[in-house]
């Protein structure tokens, strides 16, 4: 499995073995023991890389007592045989409950060393107190952590690859169980997207640097850290040279930032995390013997926060404190300005720092206004992103990212709302990978794009009265749809309304003559709107358009086939992605009416499955393309899901792609024999629809009780009883169900052929990709990987031209009915309700009720 697969396999068992157990406890035990693992695997990878020549003689070496200190010397740990990760899976049923908890207070015991009691003392404290949580008694205790064990075991952990792929698993199961936490949720996880929007910036800013240290004060799971680290080794790629600060309040939070560091193999060196407040304790290097006495400012490059929003705190008890004295105290009932100057104050000079806040923060009075006033005047604020509401889990509260920075050239603040690009995802919106790339490259920028950002100087803010506001600045708001005076009552289309086409009849050549013929003023279209696709397939603007649109992506296939298929095993696989992004900006660069953003995420949701195949190949080598594995499905045995094998599965080409590629006849037979199977019921179906009533009572007991349907088997017999009757009813009848007969046997033998074929052809794939040639390899990796993507892409074109046609239909149809077009038509209706009307008969009232009606409809036509 990729990393993508083996994560949503342990979501979905972990998320079914929870039971009653909430989504926000439940995921400090299955973390819990994903990250003994971790420790357990890194010991043993360490005996390998010092002597030893594979696990089982590592597992023996580690029986020795006098390797212990030296394990302990480097990691700051020494984990014993018999706590082994590995120990615990080889036990089987002899494992439970008790020898967790004897493992992880050994392993606390064996922690050595200032630096390693900072980074694991105490990091399974919320897993040791919640193992009595896992079940009603010690048997039910015992079988949820040998669950766990066996759910978990595997997960890679050696290897930049293993680390890939165990880093993405945690990830994943956070979000899920953030997701499945409500407002829960908010204590430990920032969306992914928007932690990665923050870290692109941030990255973005530092790429120059050869070594930075980032800081996160409210730090949940760390994957704020985690991606800012990640974003940065696409320009400098020396995971050593970054420094990790954090601090978080939730022990149990606390946990998992730590957890999270060490699993991405960051030497515990580089990490330094604090359990504590932030606002109460601010974070300085110092002795805990001495803290005030010894207390050093720590700077950092960056700082990133999504701090809790709005939350109390004592400003009282801050009088002096340095990192508000300055600019001010933010007021006791919302502490989000409390916190952005904490993120401040710890900037270097030529740092940054990316905050999520309160949206209310850009325009609220009294002291915030005071402070965002000292902000502005002190050229702090870079930029503010608007981002889309209900974004995050368990709120739906409106939000923004603010981008500050200590020394800032310009004098002016860039607007971005962003809170129009989103996708609909469950109960929340999500930010698509296109989202995040045109905010990224909106502030590299600093760009003004209409509707969407806007470079603004500090002037225009001052007659703002320092009010943030976006609207205030950036109006993204749809235009208000209005109807024309004239045009409503006289037909015609107004240019002014026309105008919003003009970049399309820019771009395609003598269109807007041959759809209309104006006046200057009014417009009226000259065909017939049936006519408007063959026009504008015969428009030479249009055939031009799609043509240099297709020419600009001719060589595209053979330039991804090059760079990510022959050099499938080597490639680096982050870079290429960007290399390619590049290449495909380049080709649009000159093109019209194509929105770059919207090719991009054609792109971006393709290469993460071309990345998990590259993953698997470069793990494995090529031979990986020739692999099958076992289809593993969940069936029930003994009132327990077993995991049992039904067939097999491509590792990397799906069976149905090497069917249609390689396997075309004998797909095609089987196929065509399930169009078959398909239009049988349906004929059924007919025939009975065509039998009258006399003829379903002359053959009522082949029909169910409710007269809706044969009963099959029955038809036989009532066929022999048909022909011993010598009349046209019954000879009829007997064509009938003798063909129903025969379609029910067509039926069954089309079935056993089908299930046969399909059998065979599935034993005959998984044949034929265990055996696939050099050629034949490339050829499916093309299908599987590239064709998606261009065709996908060179789609564009027809579609942008399928949405001008829609958008003139669309005001065509908008003026189609004049008022007195519709007057008419609703007189005309009056005149023959009326007619109707005066044919009625009834009693005398009834139609002296009818003639006041009729009255009233007459009455209106003066």
């Amino acid at each position: 499995m990729n990393k993508q697969q083996l994560a949503a396999k342990i979501w979905e068992s972990a998320n079914r073995m929870r039971s009653k157990i909430e989504a926000y406890e439940y995921k400090d035990y299955i973390l819990g023991f994903i990250f003994y693992k971790f420790i357990s695997d890194k010991e043993i990878n360490w005996l390998i890389e010092n002597g030893c020549q594979n696990r089982e003689e590592a597992m023996e070496e580690l029986q020795n007592e006098e390797i212990h200190s030296e394990i302990c010397d480097d990691l700051g740990y020494v984990i014993t045989y018999e706590n082994l990760f590995q120990t615990w899976l080889d036990k089987g049923l002899d494992f439970g409950v008790d020898d967790v908890r004897l493992a992880l207070s050994k392993f606390s015991d064996s922690i050595e060393g200032e630096k390693a009691r900072a980074v694991f003392g105490g990091i399974f404290n919320t897993l040791e107190t919640g193992l009595s949580k896992l079940g009603e008694n010690t048997q039910a205790q015992n079988r949820a952590v040998r669950e766990l064990v066996h759910l978990i075991k595997d997960i890679p952990t050696d290897g930049k690859q293993g680390y890939d792929v165990l880093g993405y698993v945690y990830e994943y199961l956070i979000e899920k169980f953030a997701s499945n936490a409500g407002k829960k949720a908010g204590e430990f996880y920032t969306p992914h997207e928007v932690s990665a929007l923050m870290a692109e910036i941030v990255a973005d800013h530092l790429k120059g640097c050869k070594e930075i240290n980032v800081y996160d004060p409210t730090s949940g799971s760390g994957s704020l850290l985690l991606n800012i680290g990640e974003a940065w080794q696409k320009y400098e790629n020396d995971k050593n040279a970054i420094h990790y600060y954090a601090q978080e309040l939730n022990t149990n939070t606390y946990n998992l930032t730590r957890m999270n560091l060490v699993m991405r193999d960051i030497n515990k060196d580089n990490i330094t995390v604090r359990n504590g407040d932030t606002l109460d304790n601010d974070w300085p290097i110092f002795d805990e013997v001495d803290p005030v006495g010894t207390y050093q400012r720590k700077a950092v490059s960056a700082v990133v926060s999504n701090p809790p929003y709005s939350q109390s705190w004592d400003p009282s008890k801050h009088d002096g404190d340095p990192r508000y004295s300055e600019y001010g105290y933010a007021p006791k009932a919302k502490a989000d300005y409390a916190f952005l100057l904490h993120d401040l104050y710890h900037l270097e000079p030529e740092g940054i720092m990316t905050i999520v806040l309160p949206h209310g923060v850009l325009f609220r009075g009294g002291e915030e206004g005071r402070i965002r006033t000292n902000l502005i005047e002190k050229n702090n604020i870079d930029t503010i992103i608007g981002l889309p509401a209900n974004i995050f889990f368990g709120t739906g509260i409106p939000t923004i990212v603010i981008v500050l920075k200590k020394n800032k050239t310009s004098r002016a603040i860039l607007f971005i709302d962003a809170s129009k690009g989103f996708i609909k995802e469950g109960k929340s919106n999500k930010l698509r990978a296109c989202d995040i790339r045109k905010i990224v490259d909106t502030v590299r920028a600093r760009a003004d794009i209409e509707k969407y950002s806007r470079l603004v100087g500090i002037e225009e803010i001052r007659k703002n009265d320092y009010n943030l506001n976006i609207p205030r600045y950036v109006d993204s708001s749809e235009d208000a749809e209005s109807w024309d005076i004239y045009a409503s009552m006289f037909g015609g289309i107004p240019e002014s309304e026309l105008k919003k086409f003009a970049k399309y009849f820019a771009v395609f050549d003598h269109l807007k003559e041959e759809l209309f013929h104006s006046d200057g003023n009014y417009a009226n279209l000259v065909v017939e709107t049936d006519q408007l696709p063959k026009i504008l397939r015969e428009n030479q603007g249009v055939q031009k358009f799609q043509e240099n649109y297709r020419e600009k992506f001719a060589d595209f296939t053979e330039k991804l086939s090059k760079n990510l298929i022959d050099h499938a095993e080597s490639v680096r696989i982050q870079a290429t992605e960007e290399d390619i992004v590049k290449d495909i900006f380049e080709r649009l660069g000159d093109i019209p009416l194509v929105d770059k953003y919207e090719v991009y995420e054609i792109f971006k949701k393709a290469y993460g499955g071309i990345a998990g195949d590259l993953e698997n190949i470069q793990k494995e080598g090529i031979n990986a393309v020739r692999m099958v594995d076992p289809n593993m499905v969940l069936r029930k045995k003994n009132n327990r899901e077993e995991e049992q094998q039904d067939g097999w599965k491509g590792h990397i080409l799906p069976f149905d792609l090497v069917q249609r590629v390689l396997l075309k006849d004998k797909l095609a037979e089987v196929e065509e024999k399930k169009n078959r199977l398909t239009e049988i019921p349906s004929r059924i179906e007919e025939i009975f629809e065509e039998l009258s009533e006399d003829d379903k009572e002359s053959i009522s007991e082949t029909l169910n009780e409710d007269n809706t349907a044969f009963v099959i088997k029955t038809i036989p017999a009532m066929i022999k009883a048909l022909k011993s009757e010598d009349s046209e009813e019954s000879k009829s009848l007997v064509e009938k169900l003798e063909e129903v007969d025969a379609l029910t046997k067509e039926e069954k033998k089309l079935k056993s052929e089908i299930k046969a074929g399909d059998d065979a052809l599935h034993l005959e794939t998984r044949d034929r990709i265990e055996n696939l040639s050099d050629t034949e390899v490339v050829e499916l990796l093309q299908q599987k990987w590239i064709v998606p993507i261009y065709d996908e892409i060179i789609a564009i074109s027809i579609k942008v031209v399928d949405e001008f046609k829609k958008g003139i239909e669309a005001l065509v149809n908008k003026y189609a009915d004049t008022f007195e077009d519709l007057e008419k038509e609703i007189q005309d209706t009056q005149d023959e309700l009326s007619k109707m009307l005066g044919e009625l008969t009834g009693s005398e009232t009834d139609l002296a009720g009818i003639r006041e009606l009729q009255k009233l409809l007459s009455g209106r036509e003066h």
